[in-house]
């Protein structure tokens, strides 16, 4: 069949043009096509203005994640502790039968301090499992205490924090490995759970332009079910139609001995054509708000410097194997000394392994530079370089200065020649990508989000490391790409038709207004799988 894109401007390689785009059997076939179709039948794609971009890839997500949570006691759509009550009583209501009350997506920013406390969820008689928006933290109420076992003599494991009162008494918030002291006793979800999260999650992501992803958690995490068997099963049957590899959960409990696990793990996708299993995931560190995140001085008010959840000493061992095997590693660190690691674990190591460091929050200055001379891909999450409630209350009181002007420097890693993917940490915040690229060219909050009443969201957060929208769009799509080795991710001769029609022209939009664009239509392969309504 062929396609006729028409009517618009297209994002390419070499720019932003005002051609045709001919899609045949799937395949992108011409750019400036006008005159390639002559006597053929075709449709053609009327773009009505807007623009033609390559399908989004997210290089740094959850979906089975999202999905999970979304069919679940879902507080990511409302704001503050009335709400989230009122959200908890009323799926209580409406599943009298249900042995848990779990789900997730509460912001720290609602609470002060960032805590919230078990006697806010004692109205229940069951027992209350929700994940923090972040996923570093759960937020349980007494009687989820006392199935775990969990008192004042609960000693905190090495990997995380049970959060404790004046008098050592647990106060029902859970820090990074702690999570699982509860959550692995909630109801696991079923194999067809799985499946229906996945295409959920599939569907949602289709409605924003998204035609590929990294999930970064293949595996058991914070009590979560292993999703490698849920992409295989689905891409053996067809059900998968994105582009996607997964990033196998690195045990930061164990050492060089799982590595012939992981080995099994990828082997256990090869020859699919929609999902592999190449890539490692090692989470390095937590996250700032809970004083985590790994830095190399002190947390000011507070002190303590963070944790560094692999052996530094043993790091660079572990990545070395990894990349003699050709595994792709893919390190979470957030904090200066976390990156640092990340990138030390990096000297020797093949470029060709495509290996990245996600989230980078903070960087010492002159660990900037070493992304570009590494072959290292700095992975963004736009999202989260804005002035929100986290960031001022609950982050920058306690980095201070000169640490809090390190964070998020995307237009220093880009003139050090850094190669650039871009993700949404979905569902920690938004998948949408066009919701990133407002904030990596703005670093303001999209007009339109749950924060944007705050009163600072709308002051630029460190202005001088903002990105142009080409080289933010171009994280999104070919950089992330290039990040999972997909033949798609740019609109060239010869690329799967992964395609999106925006419904207006982001660069012949005002910077502030870059957050008004939809998504009006998806293809993959050259077919439609989303179109507004």
């Amino acid at each position: 069949m062929n396609i006729l894109f028409r009517g618009g401007r297209v994002f390419t390689p070499k720019g932003v043009v005002a051609e045709a785009v001919l899609v045949r059997d799937g395949v992108i076939a011409a750019v400036d096509a006008e005159g390639d179709l002559a006597g053929q039948a075709h449709e053609t794609v009327d773009l009505g203005g807007g623009l033609l971009v390559p399908g989004f890839t997210d290089a740094h997500i959850h979906p089975v994640q999202a999905g999970l949570e979304r069919a679940k006691c879902d507080l990511s759509e409302v704001f503050g502790l009335d709400a989230y009550i009122a959200k908890i009583k009323n799926y209580a209501a409406i599943n009298p039968d249900k042995e848990w009350i779990d789900g997730g997506g509460w912001d720290m920013s609602a609470f002060p301090g960032g805590l919230p406390h078990r006697d806010q969820i004692d109205f229940l008689d069951r027992p209350v499992y929700l994940i923090q928006r972040d996923h570093h933290a759960a937020w349980v109420n007494t009687r989820a205490l006392e199935r775990a076992g969990i008192t004042r003599d609960t000693p905190d494991p090495a990997d995380g924090r049970i959060e404790r009162d004046a008098t050592g008494a647990p106060t029902g918030v859970l820090h990074e490995g702690a999570m699982d002291l509860v959550g692995l006793l909630t109801p696991r979800p079923t194999d067809q759970d799985l499946q229906d999260a996945l295409a959920d999650a599939q569907e949602h992501l289709f409605s924003l332009g998204v035609t590929g992803w990294q999930d970064a958690i293949v595996g058991s995490y914070a009590g979560s079910r292993d999703q490698l068997p849920t992409y295989v099963a689905a891409a053996r049957a067809g059900r998968l139609r994105a582009r996607v590899t997964g990033a196998l959960w690195w045990d930061r409990t164990r050492g060089l001995e799982q590595i012939d696990d992981l080995v099994a793990r990828r082997a256990a996708a090869e020859g699919l054509d929609r999902f592999k299993a190449t890539s490692v995931k090692i989470m390095q560190d937590g996250i700032t708000e809970n004083f985590t995140a790994a830095t190399l001085e002190p947390y000011c008010l507070c002190g303590g410097t963070g944790l560094s959840y692999v052996d530094p000493g043993k790091l660079k061992s572990y990545v070395a194997e990894l990349d003699r095997l050709g595994f792709q590693v893919h390190f979470h660190a957030i904090g200066e000394r976390a990156v640092r690691e990340a990138l030390d674990s990096f000297e020797g190591t093949d470029p060709a392994n495509r290996h990245h460091i996600a989230h980078l929050q903070i960087i010492e200055p002159s660990d900037v530079p070493r992304f570009a001379a590494l072959g290292v891909t700095a992975n963004l999450q736009p999202l989260w370089a804005t002035h929100h409630a986290q960031m001022d209350e609950l982050t920058l009181p306690y980095l201070g200065e000169p640490r809090s002007s390190w964070q998020y420097p995307f237009a220093d890693l880009l003139r050090h020649g850094t190669r650039f993917c871009a993700g949404s940490d979905w569902p920690v915040s938004s998948a949408d990508p066009l919701q990133g690229m407002h904030v990596a060219v703005n670093r303001t909050e999209p007009g339109d989000s749950v924060h944007a009443g705050y009163p600072t969201a709308q002051t630029p957060f460190l202005p001088g490391q903002r990105l142009d929208l080409a080289t933010a769009m171009t994280a999104y799509t070919a950089g992330s790409a290039w990040i999972n080795r997909s033949p798609a991710g740019a609109i060239e001769p010869g690329r799967p038709a992964d395609l999106v029609v925006l419904d207006r022209d982001p660069f012949d939009l005002p910077a502030a207004e870059i957050w008004t664009t939809r998504v009006r239509m998806t293809f993959v392969d050259g077919e439609p799988v989303y179109e507004a309504r």
